[in-house]
């Protein structure tokens, strides 16, 4: 079971990502883009997502994924129940999330610092 804990410091760890807070959410971007965001009670992850792969990931495990929101459904989006995933998955899809969002030389450099994985 995957709690906010788990990810927050990997968020704030990645090269050129930073925390925000959004209403009182807690956000994840680089630059101005968002690549994860929280629930206002800490129980849904929301993250960036390829969109064409989105409905498979959804259909595959209904109980952990969930589609976004009809306004947002034009976005590369999708969340998760935290309490679905283990901590391990919760931090894999917080660094595949931020690989969405910076340059591939970013995604290159992280593999070979981290060649287990965001563990």
């Amino acid at each position: 079971m995957a709690v906010l804990d788990d990810v927050r410091a990997l968020g704030s760890q990645l090269e050129r990502s930073y925390p925000v807070y959004v209403r009182g959410r807690l956000k994840f971007r680089v630059g101005q883009i968002v690549y994860v965001a929280f629930s206002l009670d800490e129980t849904v992850m929301e993250f960036a997502f390829p969109k064409e792969e989105r409905a498979a990931l959804v259909a595959g495990e209904p109980h952990k994924f969930r589609l976004p929101s009809a306004s947002d459904m034009r976005f590369n989006w999708v969340g998760a129940e935290l309490a679905a995933l283990e901590p391990a998955e919760a931090r894999e899809l917080v660094v595949d999330a931020w690989r969405m969002v910076v340059p591939q030389k970013l995604s290159r450099a992280y593999d070979l610092a981290h060649p287990d994985g965001p563990g």
